[in-house]
């Protein structure tokens, strides 16, 4: 017996299975109905309306209803999704002892201690057919699955069966009304409409139980006289055909098993026996200590049975039904029946390998509990449990293969057994505690002693090894140098899954799943509150696994989820794509189609696949609650973002990863004063003051208004701040208003008017108004206070803040992976891909010939203010003194003048005396930093080179007309800065083809510059080679991690993991180099070496380049423009900026 589920309760005296869900009633003999779920072993509702003890229960097979009976006489009808008893059914005279639905017509038959069997219309809630005849108490009474007869057993030592064609035909297929009056007559004097077809003696005391067989013409029934009878009909007549001894009390109920030609019955005698129907004779005994069994019942649909006793009921299967398999090249091996049978994956056809021969005993769970499958000899061994364990071992010859002859087994005893290589196969003898080793011919080979004491179990490791099962630990033991390579901690292990590539296990337990790698080390596990019941993994990477109702999944690092909902419990043995294939418990392959997306888009989220999460936003409906909360939990709010349409789950998410704008549009959908709140405070952390100032005018929050503008500085619209106060009568509101302007005229009128003479007195008399102070003075009288005459004092007044009418300035951070591809979906991010073999070392760099500066023709039509002297102002044109440069850095900037110099002398106007106004705009400059970012992306260094110098040296001569265009113009000074500089290093380490180590330092720094990251992939790549090839192997091994932490391209992954495997093997440095990737530094512009966090250094005023001290005073390296170190105003290009 496998028990399920057990309850604890007062007597069970009647039960019922749901034929759809996993739930059950029992009837008690308190009076109580208790509506269990047996796969969760939890109370879903109970009933108590009867008196006294429930005797009978049923459920209905397609209306959510059930039919209760009782010692109170009444037959209650209840509808279990309303909680409520429907109707009550009062006709009986005694105890009733049974009930149940008809499985077609809406009827109910019950029988009753007052001798008498009903049938009830549940529609019309009347009695349509009383059957009388016995004369004692009716025990008993049930319809036939099919055919119109009842079967009833009585205290009168008789089983009767009823024939109630007749009723059907009255009630179903009513006569003619000329009829109706005879039928009337008859039901008056115990009418035809229920015949008795049977009386079945032989019995010795009266019977308890009788019932139907579901398919043959049988029936069975069980008495006070100790027997269990099995009864045969035809058409005519009923005859016993045999008795079933065994019980020695009481037999309380007997029935046939619906899936197996078995008998079941229970008694008095606190046991539940198993008959075999053939054989006519006992299979199994379960004993109970203290309790008697009272009533069976069978689950319609499944091979589920239930029993009620003393102390509760228990829901139990005879033997298992997990089919025995194993998997091995694509190939499921498993046993159906007494056939070992095999299914092709890839074509689908499944046969019979061999016939495996029949067990000897009668008993239960003969069925072979698991497979272990050697593809080099095609031998398979089979374990059984039975009889403290056994193995049968197989060795299939060509021959035999598909002919279904039965093949001989050479057998042996033992709790587990695997095979461990080619041709030997490991025995566990748990008595001895020994590991038995074997050959093919089942001839020991050697004995090695279990790694503990305890272990109980045995599974395959790969050649040679096994993982042993101790207590709640596993093993990992090799049997050759019979040492222990590991241990892990895990809840009793029931199977174990390896990994395509053996590189990690999964060990499922009962209600757990422990992953691991193959050495046992942790990587994750998963707690289910339902029983666990199969897994495999994918070929990505991801388990597969079941629970009685659930396919589910778990990632490596732990995170699971449900895929699908089951109708019945299977067994995966493969997953494919989005294909699992699996075993039901009739031994038949299935294939399942699942959604893979869910898991697979995680999966890419955690492998920092961001090119492939972005993908499958773009493509698939991954909307969700359960995805949203995953991005949230995960720190990707960012991309949650972009499947939320609610627009207060949208404000949340923009909250929380900054996004102030979508934030302020979710704000004002909602326009809810809490979330205005909670929007001022998140814009008041990022220092945004305007939008600050909005959310509190929403709001009407004038304290924190003034407060804000205080701390801004904004004076103006402090006292519109106290106007309003005024206008509110909000005196306290008008004096701190007053107190942050400083006006103290204001304050001793305040005070004066809300009657606080002294007070104002007091700030008159201190902040020097004597006219005021006298006036008050005179209305005080003798309460005139004294104040103290102070050496020095002054008028305290609220600090001028640094910033007034901006918002604070931010860090400049990138953006990240996701941010950037949502709101630029066209930007030009060359990947890596586009240009595979540009950045070899063996490229030759080509020279570029784009022309550099050509104006754009959209600017040469713009009249605008291009710069400090446009036409038709009154200083005239452009000059190079205007700049402010240094004699030695003119020629670079001069460079831009001659184009537009060349004809000016003869066709300029006679009232213009200076130069034409330049021309040079910032969108036309960003178009060239883009052709820049493409020219490195295709390893054209130096035309990359001469296009970031050529933005550098033509930004000074730009003017823009918005502080956001000064930061823009500033941002582009700083990108072209750090490309220089990287594009320096490069083609300076191209020429070092002598000096490895130098070329190897250069190409590590390339990867600490500010810039793109597809470019810094491709940089790591480059450095992983190089250092690589100059044996430092340590430092290629971290170059190769940062390029895996990037999300390279596929080929990347491949190279850096090929690396990465070498260098592990030995990591160390054979070279010094000046180079520590985990210490934070910046490259000096000029001798290209690093500047640690904390050294000293100097910058150059225009593009912010870093040097070591000993440059101060050169010119600048990288932008050619400025002297290093050099105390200059920096760059002004706005007029914006004086203000």
């Amino acid at each position: 017996m496998l028990t399920k589920f057990e309850t604890k309760s007062n007597r069970v005296k009647g039960l019922s299975f749901h034929p759809r869900r996993p739930w059950i009633l029992a009837s008690l003999h308190s009076g109580v109905i208790q509506l269990w779920d047996y796969r969760m072993g939890s109370l879903i509702d109970r009933f108590d309306e009867h008196d006294g003890p429930v005797r009978g229960v049923h459920f209905h097979r397609s209306q959510p209803l059930f039919v209760s009976g009782g010692d109170d006489y009444k037959i209650k009808v209840w509808n279990y999704k309303t909680r409520r008893c429907l109707f009550t059914l009062l006709g009986h005279l005694d105890y009733i002892r049974t009930v149940q639905f008809h499985q077609e017509y809406p009827w109910i038959v019950s029988a009753s201690d007052d001798q008498t069997i009903r049938i009830w219309n549940w529609q019309s809630r009347t009695c349509i057919s009383v059957l009388t005849g016995h004369n004692h108490y009716v025990m008993c009474a049930s319809f036939h699955v099919k055919e119109d007869l009842v079967v009833s057993a009585s205290l009168d030592q008789t089983v009767r069966v009823w024939d109630i064609s007749a009723l059907r035909k009255k009630t179903v297929s009513p006569a003619e009304d000329l009829l109706r009056l005879t039928q009337m007559n008859s039901d008056l004097f115990g009418g035809g409409d229920a015949v008795v077809k049977y009386v079945l003696e032989g019995h010795d005391r009266g019977v308890n139980w009788a019932s139907f067989h579901p398919s043959l013409p049988l029936i069975v029934s069980g008495a006070d006289d100790r027997q269990v009878k099995l009864w045969r009909m035809n058409d005519t007549k009923a005859w016993e055909v045999d008795t079933l001894r065994g019980h020695v009390n009481n037999v309380s109920c007997v029935m046939f098993h619906a899936r197996q030609d078995i008998i079941v019955s229970n008694s008095e005698d606190k046991t539940i026996r198993i008959w075999d129907m053939s054989k006519r004779s006992g299979v199994h005994t379960f004993r109970r200590e203290h309790d008697r069994f009272w009533i069976l019942s069978g689950h319609p649909e499944m091979n589920l049975l239930a029993a009620g006793h003393d102390s509760g009921m228990i829901v139990f299967k005879l033997e298992r039904e997990r089919p025995a398999y194993t998997v091995s090249g694509g190939v499921l091996y498993y046993v159906k029946e007494r056939h070992l049978r095999t299914y092709d994956f890839a074509t689908g056809k499944d046969n019979p390998l061999i016939a495996i021969r029949r067990p000897g005993s009668t008993g239960m769970n003969q069925a072979p509990r698991t497979m272990s499958y050697n593809p080099a000899e095609n031998a398979v061994l089979l374990c059984s449990d039975v009889d403290n364990g056994s193995y049968e071992l197989y060795v299939i010859s060509k021959d035999s293969i598909g002919k279904n002859d039965t093949q001989e087994a050479k057998k042996g005893s033992g709790s587990s057994a695997v095979f461990v290589a080619r041709n030997r196969f490991a025995v566990l003898d748990k008595a001895h505690n020994l590991i038995v080793v074997r050959n093919l011919r089942n001839e020991l080979s050697k004995k090695v002693d279990a790694p503990a004491p305890t272990v109980d179990a045995i599974f395959y490791a790969g050649t040679g090894t096994l993982l042993c099962r101790s207590d709640d630990k596993v093993i990992l033991f090799d049997i050759q140098q019979k040492s222990i390579l590991g241990e892990i901690n895990s809840p009793q292990v029931k199977y174990v899954v390896w990994s395509q590539d053996m590189e990690a296990v999964a060990l499922v337990s009962k209600h757990s799943i422990v992953m691991a790698t193959k050495k046992l080390a942790l990587k994750c596990s998963v707690h289910e509150t339902i029983r666990i019941k199969s897994a495999a993994w994918d070929e990505t990477g991801v388990f597969i696994y079941t629970t009685l109702n659930h396919i589910k999944y778990c990632l490596p690092n732990g995170d699971s989820g449900t895929i699908m909902t089951l109708d019945v419990p299977i067994y995966i043995t493969r997953v494919a794509g989005d294909k699992v294939y699996c075993l039901d418990r009739d031994g038949k392959v299935r294939t399942i189609t699942i959604d893979t997306t869910e898991f697979t888009f995680k999966l890419a989220l955690i492998q920092k696949r961001y090119d492939r999460v972005l993908e499958m936003i773009r493509s698939s409906q991954l909307c969700g609650q359960a995805i949203i909360s995953y991005l949230q939990q995960k720190g990707f709010p960012e991309v949650a973002l972009h499947f939320v349409k609610d627009e207060r789950t949208r404000f949340n998410l923009a909250i929380e990863c900054g996004n102030i704008e979508v934030a302020v549009v979710s704000a004002k959908e909602i326009d809810e004063k809490d979330y205005w709140y909670r929007l001022g405070v998140e814009a008041l952390r990022q220092g945004n003051h305007e939008i600050v100032e909005y959310a509190y005018q929403r709001t009407k929050n004038f304290e924190r208004l003034s407060f804000l503008y205080l701390i801004t500085g904004n004076l103006e619209k402090l006292s519109k701040m106290l106007k309003i106060a005024e206008m509110r009568n909000d005196v306290m509101g008008c004096f701190h208003n007053a107190l942050y302007l400083g006006d103290v005229e204001e304050r001793v009128k305040l005070l004066e008017k809300s009657g606080h003479l002294p007070l104002a007195y007091a700030a008159a008399k201190v902040h020097g108004l004597d006219e005021v102070a006298e006036r008050l003075a005179t209305e005080l009288g003798d309460k005139v206070p004294q104040i103290p005459k102070l050496e020095t004092s002054k008028l305290l007044l609220p600090p001028s803040p640094i910033l007034r009418d901006n918002n604070w300035p931010l860090l400049l951070i990138s953006k990240g992976f996701f941010e950037g591809a949502f709101a630029e979906p066209g930007v030009v991010d060359q990947e890596e891909e586009n240009a595979p073999d540009a950045w070899g070392d063996e490229l030759v760099i080509p020279s570029g010939d784009a022309q550099a500066g050509a104006a754009e023709a959209e600017d040469l039509e713009e009249a605008g203010r291009a710069g400090p002297g446009a036409e038709g102002e009154e200083e005239g044109g452009w000059e190079l003194e205007d700049l402010e440069l240094p004699p030695e850095v003119v020629q670079p900037v001069e460079s831009l003048t001659y184009g537009l110099e060349r004809n000016w002398s003869d066709s300029s106007p006679p009232n213009v005396r200076n130069g034409p106004a330049l021309i040079y705009k910032l969108p036309a400059l960003e178009d060239r930093a883009k052709q820049a970012y493409k020219a490195t992306t295709e390893g054209k260094f130096s035309e990359a080179l001469r296009l970031f110098l050529s933005i550098l040296h033509t930004v000074p001569v730009i003017v823009v007309d918005s502080r956001k265009e000064v930061d823009d113009v500033k941002d582009l000074i700083g990108k072209s800065k750090e490309y220089v500089l990287t594009l320096k290093m490069e083609l300076k380490r191209k020429e070092l083809k002598d000096e490895p180590v130098r070329q190897a330092e250069l190409a590590a720094y390339f990867t600490h510059c500010d810039i793109q990251p597809s470019h810094i992939r491709l940089g790591l790549q480059s450095a992983m080679g190089v250092a690589y090839r100059c044996n430092n192997f340590n430092t290629a091994a971290q170059l190769a991690r940062r390029l895996l932490d990037m999300n390279p391209s596929q080929a990347g992954i491949a190279k850096a993991k090929q690396v990465l495997q070498a260098c592990e093997r030995n990591p160390r440095d054979e070279n010094r180099m000046n180079y520590d990737g985990r210490n934070p530094f910046v490259v000096c512009g000029a001798t290209f070496t690093p500047i640690y966090a904390g050294s000293r250094s100097v910058s150059c005023p225009y593009c912010a380049a870093r040097f070591v001290p000993e440059v101060a005073g050169q010119i600048c390296s990288v932008c050619d423009l400025a002297v290093v170190d050099a105390d200059a105003s920096g760059l002004v290009c706005s007029a914006t900026q004086s203000r």
